[in-house]
């Protein structure tokens, strides 16, 4: 009773106290002058950059969000790619993410993936753009403190809502879909982890005693979304081993195939190329996976296919799994293998599987015989006669070619080759990622001659710029647009799906991803592989010398926003309009225009199964050009002139405020990515060539 009676007089004293210490407060802040609400700014609008220039222009003298009638009307608009940045971040998830379901209703499963994956790296951005340290920036100047305030609570606001996405993904159906879909996914999450990572290591050097969440591994707490690397990890991992399931060696000589639930095989370049550069994130980037759960990985527990096979499959079913028994039995726990045995750790960093998977990836898909003429990848392969023949296989080679090409069939293998550098040390991955990069550049017709369309890097003698090696140009579609402007060939009609309209984002996002700074030192020694100063020299000027077109593209994306900030599909739109409008065309003959424009230039034997039906029209010896070129009268514009005028002059009139932009699928959550992900291409060229040349970006010019 005695202790009772301490417990109960000490807890008393404790309340009194409490309650003392708060009435104090409450009479503090009650003699205080009230003040202003200070909402933290979507725009660095109410600060100064620490040391400006050009990347951080004076706020008042910029445009801060979308352009309005004057804007459009001026010559040129100065650009602040940051702050471009987070208008074009803010529509995305405003106007198109619903938090309550933690998803973009407007999406389908894998673009939601992809723009998730743009939602990460655009805060992996806005975060190496200001230094500052939690918690020492709020004992420094007010301007140190608004600006850490407002990046910090920029990316917190974000990166929750990315938490919200991780519940309301539809896992469960992607396990169900193509082996492509699920391997966005596994990009997606590893790029949430890098950012957590990162954003930590950056801002947060001083940390608190191990949370509950990290005592088993000994890592001490920091940025509180450190607690959601174990279930991105473990997302990863499980879609990353549903995928791989789709290589074989047996069609073809290797490869990924498309979709397990097709009936004709498909080994096409994305599927290809994302198994490449998710075995390189996760051999770089996954830290490992203590859940093996949901996912049983004994393939040999599975039900039998109900579909009847013959009896000689049935003996080679039984003697694959015979096969993969004794091997899974034969591994041990220092593989770090996720499975019933094993159930510590799951395979983690720089486990050599993803490293050799990545390496068969690149060599198989280089020798596949997948890249046309202008040195762009192609779609995929089909298999002549499969299904038929003894072995139900055909001539079981890729010998069907599909000649379409896309955007994102060039981007996605950027950030595997980079990935198989750092993994290998070999620099040819490097350099085929530069030709690539080239060869992307000369299909958009683009014009500098400052690039050229080679490079090696092992010698800065090497990278040429002659005659031979310059990038012709014209208003032509060159093959990924045209006027320097990339675009997919549905663009223009404005018949691209909502898959064709995320292609151009996946481009771009992988291209940044390719032009990072080489890391000077290896991250682990004896597994990862550094660049000496000549290398990392020679890789930054090369990028450098895209920065103008990346910029180029970044702005007609700029252009090509209606009142509410929402990007549109075709960038070149705006150049096509003008110059169609300034010679008096009305809806319908602009219409005809772009029909003689782009109706004849699907490559012979391309099937596009990605859009829309194209214009399918005849053959017209009329030349397109626009931008920096005029536009040539056709003959039919000739024909509709001359009625115009035996009319006495009067002819239709185009309906003002007319966009292109607005046909098809019009203005959608995908093409906002696109936005998103150009101009965050635009904000890291510009300032890591500010870096190489000081300030004034090289010559850059930003502008509208």
């Amino acid at each position: 009773m005695a202790t009772i009676s301490r417990v109960a007089s000490s807890s008393m004293r404790s309340f009194c106290v409490l309650a003392l210490v708060a009435c104090l407060v409450v009479l503090v802040y009650a003699r205080k002058e009230p003040e202003a609400p200070h909402p933290i700014p979507d725009y660095p609008a109410k600060f100064e950059y620490l040391n400006q220039h050009v990347l951080h222009p004076d706020a008042s003298k910029l445009a801060l969000g979308p352009p309005s009638s004057s804007d459009q009307a001026s010559a040129q608009t100065p650009i602040n790619p940051l702050s471009e940045l987070r208008s074009a971040l803010s529509t995305l998830q405003t106007q198109y993410f619903t938090i309550w379901l933690g998803k973009w209703p407007s999406s389908i499963d894998w673009t939601a993936a992809v723009i998730n994956t743009h939602l990460s790296a655009a805060l992996h951005t806005l975060s190496s753009s200001v230094s500052y340290f939690i918690p020492e920036a709020f004992g420094t100047t007010k301007t140190m403190v608004d600006e850490a305030l407002m990046v910090e609570n920029e990316i917190n606001k974000y990166f929750s809502q990315s938490v919200t996405y991780y519940f309301g993904e539809d896992h469960f159906a992607i396990r169900n879909e193509a082996y492509d879909d699920m391997l966005w996914v596994v990009l997606g999450w590893l790029e949430s982890i890098n950012l957590i990572n990162e954003h930590n290591r950056a801002h947060y050097p001083y940390s608190t005693p191990p949370s509950s969440f990290l005592k088993q591994s000994g890592e001490k707490e920091g940025w509180w979304a450190r607690q959601f690397i174990p279930g991105f990890a473990h997302r990863a991992r499980v879609f990353y081993d549903l995928a791989s399931k789709g290589w074989d060696w047996k069609l073809c000589g290797g490869g990924m195939n498309w979709n397990p639930h097709t009936r004709l095989p498909y080994k096409n370049a994305i599927t290809n190329e994302l198994f490449i550069a998710s075995s390189m994130g996760m051999y770089l980037g996954f830290p490992g996976d203590q859940n093996c759960e949901p996912f049983v990985a004994d393939e040999g527990k599975r039900a039998a296919r109900p579909a009847a096979r013959t009896e000689q499959e049935l003996d080679e079913e039984q003697e694959r799994r015979e096969k993969e028994e004794k091997e899974r039995s034969a591994k041990t726990t220092a593989e770090n293998t996720c499975s019933e045995d094993f159930p510590t750790e799951g395979r983690s960093t720089y486990d050599p599987k993803y490293l050799q998977a990545a390496v068969n990836g690149y060599q198989w898909l280089k020798s596949s015989g997948m890249t046309n003429s202008q040195g762009l990848y192609v779609d995929g392969f089909h298999i002549k006669d499969y299904g038929k023949g003894d072995n139900g296989i055909g001539t079981g080679k890729c010998d069907d070619r599909n000649e379409m090409v896309y955007t994102y069939n060039q981007g996605v293998l950027l950030s595997g080759l980079r990935g198989l550098w750092e993994g290998t040390g070999n620099v040819s991955y490097l350099e085929d990622g530069h030709e690539l990069i080239r060869n992307v550049i000369g299909a958009t017709g683009w014009n500098d001659t400052s690039v050229p369309t080679k490079v090696t890097l092992a010698k800065e003698e090497d990278s040429e710029r002659s005659a031979d090696s310059t990038i012709s140009y014209g208003g032509e579609w060159s093959g990924l647009g045209q006027a320097g402007i990339l675009a997919e060939l549905c663009d223009p009609s404005g018949s691209c799906s909502q898959n064709g309209q995320t292609f151009k984002s996946i481009f771009f996002h992988h291209l940044t991803s390719f032009c990072a700074p080489l890391p000077r030192r290896a991250v682990h020694h004896g597994k990862t592989f550094a660049a000496d100063k000549a290398l990392a020299m020679l890789h930054r000027r090369s990028c450098n010398q895209y920065a103008k077109w990346v910029v180029h593209n970044a702005a007609a994306a700029l252009k090509s926003r209606d009142s509410n900030g929402r990007f549109g599909m075709w960038w070149g739109a705006g150049e096509f309009e003008k110059e169609l409008e300034a010679r008096g065309l009305d809806d319908e003959e602009m219409e005809e225009e772009i029909k003689e424009a782009f109706g004849d230039v699907l490559p012979e034997g391309a099937r596009d199964y990605r859009n829309g039906k194209p214009y399918e029209f005849g053959k017209t010896e009329d030349v397109f050009e626009c931008g920096t070129m005029r536009l040539r009268p056709t003959l039919a514009e000739q024909r509709r002139a001359q009625k115009a005028q035996e009319r006495g002059g009067k002819k239709t009139r185009r309906v003002k405020g007319r966009d292109l932009n607005d046909r098809g699928r019009g203005r959608t959550v995908e093409t906002q990515a696109g936005g998103v992900s150009v101009v965050r291409a635009m904000w890291e060229f510009v300032r890591h060539l500010e870096e190489e040349e000081g300030e004034g970006g090289g010559g850059v010019n930003l502008e509208l």
